[in-house]
């Protein structure tokens, strides 16, 4: 088991533990973190668990799809590390990653 760090727009920090295969998504809904609704249950088809990856694990997460680039474009708080969380499937080793979270989602 890990863990990852989720950080509030304002700065309130939820740490969590995570099973390797999970998404990130996932893994913030199931510990109810304010902030990643999910809306389309981690088809990206909705845009509504943007995450902003910190420039130190960004690399790790993988590269984004087509699909998800798409769903991004629309993302008024988009970053140049930001993913949608339900395409970052955790691996062990993403033990200690942090991800922030936008003020509003999509």
């Amino acid at each position: 088991m890990g863990t990852i760090t989720f950080i509030e727009h304002d700065q309130t920090e939820h740490v969590v533990k995570f099973k390797a295969g999970c998404s990130v998504m996932q893994i913030a809904v199931d510990n109810a973190i304010p902030g990643i609704d999910g809306d389309c249950g981690g088809e990206c088809a909705c845009g509504t668990c943007h995450v902003i990856v910190s420039d130190d694990w960004f690399r790790k997460t993988g590269t984004p799809g087509d699909d998800e680039e798409q769903m991004l474009s629309m993302t008024p708080e988009r970053t140049g590390t930001s993913r949608l969380s339900c395409q970052i499937v955790v691996t062990d080793e993403m033990d200690g990653m942090t991800v922030r979270l936008p003020e509003f989602q999509m």
